[in-house]
């Protein structure tokens, strides 16, 4: 059930009660209220986007630090605390994931040969933005779970574990190569996933 007082999607909010509205979602969402996750993430994404704008450049960058923000606010999501303001939380969140790809982009630019156009495409547009601030956090659950083996294990050690190409190369015993390819599909199937779903 929705909290008393949270306004319904498309209402216009003041900053203050905007941050209390997200702190009462995300209460709601920490006792298994899946309707106010699902509005907790469509509300945040313009704010996460904004966030990670202040660091990067281009928009498919922009785009998948977003995606990486949702994914970790999605596994650590119990460690907020109602009684804490959650702009901060939200932002600290963004802003990590935002320097994640500020560096991998460096590294890219600078050391690591390009794969191919396809490997750094990312869904960009109306599309992308509708299908990602749309975001259900039964879908991220049941995405992942549905990847192939190889896709599954590359996104729980590079976007949730966190872990570096070089660590999940000697973990794993995949090459950075196979675990960057592998990291792209997955991520390409997950949008897919989610943007059909809301499409259907």
């Amino acid at each position: 059930m929705i909290p008393a007082g949270v306004p319904m999607t498309g209402q216009a909010t003041a900053p203050g009660d905007r941050d209390r509205t997200w702190s009462a979602l995300m209460a709601a969402a920490q006792d298994g209220d899946r309707r106010a996750y699902d509005r907790l993430l469509r509300q945040i994404v313009p704010f996460l986007r904004g966030v990670a704008r202040r660091r990067l450049r281009g928009e498919a960058d922009v785009e998948d630090a977003v995606q990486d923000a949702l994914l970790t606010i999605h596994q650590i999501r119990q460690t907020y605390d109602p009684s804490r303001p959650i702009r901060p939380w939200l932002a600290a969140i963004a802003e990590r994931r935002a320097l994640d790809r500020v560096r991998a982009v460096a590294r890219r630019a600078g050391r690591e040969e390009e794969l191919t156009d396809l490997h750094h495409e990312t869904l960009r547009g109306p599309a992308a933005n509708e299908g990602e601030s749309r975001l259900r956090a039964r879908d991220v659950r049941a995405a992942v779970a549905d990847l192939p083996p190889g896709q599954r294990q590359a996104i729980e050690l590079l976007k949730l574990e966190e872990l570096s190409l070089a660590e999940a190369s000697s973990r794993t015993g995949q090459s950075v190569t196979a675990l960057k390819v592998a990291t792209h599909r997955a991520i390409q199937a997950l949008r897919r996933r989610i943007v059909g779903d809301e499409r259907g």
